[in-house]
């Protein structure tokens, strides 16, 4: 005998009390992806600190990735079955006890060890933020809660470039591990006071009888594998590695074979059945396609200015902020337009969507002349796109999921979103190595069926762009080795310009396919039946 999901609890009224719940997990859920940025952008200094090779500490960052998406997985399953406040701070006191160990770990492997448990601890965070927000807000108010869950992919990875800068710069590597620590001490006392406690339920011994450990086992495998397949596939040459394409067939079979038995599960950790909701299914690939298109506001210009002009992450912390700190204000506005009945969310996506494509035409005319003053107008349009897109795509989304099946909805939303952050930067990051080494190849042609154009008119003019003297010879070994730096910095470049073009492209079949797949959807206020009018005596 199967069991059906259980009903949706009595709604709660929203005060102040619940309020200050949620900004506890909202909280929560910024640490989480906090840790995972400013680790990932500290890593030359953690891996010069703990002593060991670029190799060794490539495996930190995936460990962890994979880890985190794993988690996401089952979270919203676990918070259901345990109740979501003793699961959140059970989480919460997990994550902020590694932090404080990790910096003591000496040792490639106890570190990476820690990196692992850290990762499932955070990963169980952000699907918290959405499964709260599904349940607890009532519909007035739902979009600001959703616009707080964007700020997880919006606000928290364009402001860690400036902590990850003050704390490798001017403070200690170790903070960043440490600065998880009081946030989490924030957090934990807000959600235990606000967050209310569900009462113990009988169903919940179903469903544990019934869990779907056979999922988790298939499902969390197959996808930290493909995580560290992707991650670890451009240093190890890919398919050339025997670790890779293992790592590749293992997880195929295991995720094939996971969403057969999710299917036919009585009580999964996704409901694939959901899929058949036009609006869901076009949630998850827009999702998707919006991680790709945020690289061009940080992976492209961050790329530009520590390559070509020799940035540390201090020097492009302001260009991500000029991005994330006003989404404090940017995305709360969206969400009050979306709240107007005669706003088109699908609209506001393409409108989204053409802030981005105007931001990536500016980019494409990058020159090695730019300085960070050619791309505020550029960052201007993404603080506005991103939000003007994952706010329409997160309202039509949820728009069609039921209260009980929140749980299903953020598992998978929150899946696709870890999964795509990375292998979205691992695809752009390969584009971009394979541009670079085409334009490469192309400059260095050229330059050998015309040395004229490094050859210059005199010896005494010789520099830094013409190395060559009127008699074909190299005029000094320096200023050669400058000419090639310049050459390979121009490949850059061109390599960046065709991201941005690659990155239009994917706008451009954004706006098709919002054209094509959702229906139209209303704020949720609309929605509510209206009160009875009473006659007058």
């Amino acid at each position: 005998m199967t069991t059906q999901p259980a009903a949706a609890p009595p709604p709660h009224p929203f005060t102040l009390r619940l309020a200050l719940g949620l900004v506890g997990v909202l909280i929560a859920a910024l640490t989480s992806g906090l840790n995972d940025r400013i680790s990932s952008l500290a890593l030359a200094d953690i891996r010069a600190a703990i002593g060991i090779d670029y190799d060794t500490g490539s495996w930190i960052t995936s460990a962890y990735q994979a880890a985190e998406v794993a988690a996401m997985m089952v979270a919203p399953w676990l918070a259901v079955t345990f109740s979501l406040r003793r699961f959140a701070l059970i989480v919460i006191t997990g994550f902020a006890a590694v932090g404080i160990l990790q910096p003591f770990a000496t040792g490639a492997a106890p570190f990476i060890t820690l990196r692992v448990i850290q990762g499932l601890f955070g990963g169980a965070l952000p699907p918290l933020l959405m499964t709260v927000a599904l349940r607890f807000l009532p519909p007035q108010i739902k979009l600001y809660g959703l616009a707080a869950y964007a700020l997880t992919a919006t606000f928290g990875p364009n402001v860690a470039a400036s902590l990850t800068a003050l704390w490798t710069d001017s403070v200690g590597w170790q903070f960043a591990f440490w600065q998880a620590v009081p946030l989490c001490l924030i957090a934990a006392p807000l959600i235990g006071w606000g967050l209310p406690q569900d009462p113990l339920r009988l169903e919940r011994l179903e469903r544990l009888k019934q869990a779907d450990l056979f999922g988790m086992l298939t499902g969390c495998s197959g996808i930290a594998l493909l995580i560290l397949a992707l991650t670890q596939g451009e240093r190890l040459d890919w398919l050339n590695s025997p670790l890779i394409g293992a790592m590749l067939l293992a997880s195929a079979a295991l995720l094939v074979v996971f969403l057969i038995n999710e299917w036919f599960h009585p009580l999964p950790l996704f409901k694939l059945q959901m899929l058949e909701r036009r609006n869901l299914a076009f949630g998850l690939l827009a999702l998707a396609a919006v991680l790709t298109l945020s690289l061009s506001g940080s992976s492209l210009p961050s790329a530009y200015f520590a390559q070509v002009e020799g940035f540390r992450t201090t020097q492009f912390a302001p260009l991500a902020l000029a991005v994330g700190l006003p989404q404090l204000i940017i995305a709360p506005f969206i969400a009050m337009l979306l709240n107007w009945r005669w706003v088109d969310s699908r609209w506001m996506l393409a409108l989204g969507a053409g802030a981005m494509m105007l931001s990536c035409l500016l980019g494409m005319q990058l020159t090695a002349e730019w300085a960070r003053q050619n791309f505020w107008l550029i960052q201007t349009l993404q603080a506005f796109g991103q939000p003007m897109m994952i706010l329409p795509i997160l309202m039509g989304s949820t728009s069609v999921v039921a209260p009980p099946e929140g749980p299903f909805a953020s598992a998978m939303f929150n899946t696709v979103r870890g999964f795509s952050s990375v292998a979205a930067g691992v695809f752009v990051t390969h584009f971009l190595n394979r541009r670079e080494q085409f334009h490469s190849h192309i400059l260095v042609d050229q330059l050998g069926n015309r040395p004229w154009l490094m050859t210059a008119a005199t010896g005494d003019s010789a520099g830094y762009s013409t190395p060559l003297l009127p008699d074909g010879t190299v005029s000094s070994a320096e200023n050669l080795g400058h000419f090639s730096t310049l050459v390979k910095h121009q490949a850059l470049i061109l390599g960046i310009s065709d991201a941005y073009l690659l990155i239009i492209g994917c706008a451009l079949l954004l706006v098709l396919l919002t054209l094509w797949l959702p229906k139209r959807v209303y704020p949720p206020q609309t929605l509510l039946p209206l009160a009875p009018k009473t006659s007058r005596p």
